[in-house]
């Protein structure tokens, strides 16, 4: 049997938890030992299909991905993603294997041995946007603020993390101290979820089941659960955050107020206000989201794009000038396959969303919608403030 001790938990015999670092070559070698020691009848492995498909194609961002970023809004959940692996990635580069390499030798492994295996981790979009919608404001700045920051890279010892798993744990219990609500989402819930799934699977056979060290003490707790609770937990851990009301109103409200304003002046029969008032709004959306696209430093295509755009995209709830400018930089400057791999080894947070293709499309996008949002109600306040003789 291994050194590692800590992390080699016997539930029964018919369950074992191997508990890995994700970037030790040592977990990669710990994997084959155990599956050939334990001969298992199911591996339970802590992967969703995303992540597994990103492992097996780590180039896997395409422009078919990005125009769905693009139309779904989930640029945000791109920059948690990752922020969320700059400091393994560092650590993976460190000692020369990719984060999650033992997750993917399990999987390997399997299927030279013929033996089956499940994928019991929570699928990695959802997990997201439970974390993103969990967060306020500034727990999202502190979260990029903290994963980003290249202080302490080298205060560990990834062997030594390996050998003991509560130093493991400690790292991730310092998400609390950064992102409470975060933490809940990324280290409680999955917990919780990787129990119920290694229950689910538990009448086939003896199981190894493959989880990052980190998630062994939370797994153990779990586990000792009803069986029933644990696994009833899964639908309601799996369902998509609810988006929040107040965007959406906002959007519907912008078009009636300033179909209300307008209407106001004709009625009045005040044609001059009435045409300053539409060379303000045509103006500041405009200006404002070719500006922001500007800061994003845009393609001149994109920027005349969503700029022309955001007039009329204002008026409607389910258009963005956004989601123009950002396919319309996506065709006059197409990321390449070396751009996707560069975005997804996050060098620095200048470098891949400024420089990279692919980071450029998705702050084309994010920048373009702030400002064509800035220009309508900065737009709407001046109308307001002159139909009401205030200015």
């Amino acid at each position: 049997m291994s050194n590692n001790t800590k992390n080699i938990v016997d539930i029964d015999e018919n369950l074992r938890l191997l508990g890995t670092a994700h970037v030790s070559k040592t977990s990669v070698n710990l994997v084959r030992e155990q599956i050939k020691e334990f001969k298992p009848d199911v591996i339970a492995i802590e992967l969703c299909e995303s992540r597994l498909s990103a492992l097996k194609k780590p180039e896997g961002i395409d422009n078919e991905d990005l125009l769905k970023i693009i139309s779904e809004g989930k640029a945000g959940m791109i920059f948690l993603q990752s922020a969320l692996s700059v400091q393994q990635r560092k650590m993976g580069i460190d000692t020369g294997e990719k984060p999650g390499a033992e997750l993917l030798a399990a999987i390997n492994i399997a299927e030279e041995e013929g033996i089956p295996f499940e994928l019991i981790d929570r699928n990695v979009v959802i997990t997201l946007r439970r974390a993103w919608h969990s967060m306020g404001f500034f727990e999202k700045f502190r979260v990029f603020d903290a994963l980003l920051s290249d202080e302490n890279d080298d205060d560990f010892d990834l062997e030594e993390l390996l050998e003991d798993s509560d130093l493991l744990t400690n790292m991730m219990e310092d998400v609390y101290k950064v992102a409470p609500n975060a933490g809940k989402v990324l280290i409680d819930e999955r917990d919780a979820f990787l129990s119920g799934r290694i229950q689910q699977i538990r009448g086939k056979g003896k199981i190894l089941a493959v989880v990052g060290a980190g998630h062994l003490t939370g797994i153990k707790t779990n586990l000792k659960k009803p069986t029933l609770e644990t696994t009833s937990r899964l639908v309601s851990l799996n369902e998509q955050p609810k988006k929040p009301s107040w965007p959406k109103y906002v959007m519907v409200a912008i078009p009636i107020f300033l179909i209300s304003l307008i209407g106001k002046m004709v009625y009045e029969g005040d044609i001059a206000e009435l045409l300053d008032s539409i060379s303000i709004w045509l103006f500041l959306n405009s200006f404002l989201a070719g500006l922001g696209i500007l800061v994003a430093r845009g393609h001149p295509a994109s920027i005349l794009v969503g700029a022309l755009a955001s007039p009329i995209t204002s008026l409607n709830p389910s258009l963005a000038a956004g989601w123009f400018a950002g396919y319309t930089q996506l065709k006059m400057a197409p990321p390449t396959g070396k751009d996707a791999y560069d975005f997804l080894e996050f060098s620095s947070l200048y470098s891949i969303f400024f420089k990279n293709k692919v980071g450029r499309v998705i702050m084309v996008t994010i920048f373009g919608n702030l400002g064509s949002s800035a220009g309508s109600i900065l737009a709407l306040a001046i109308m307001y403030a002159n139909s009401s003789g205030l200015i």
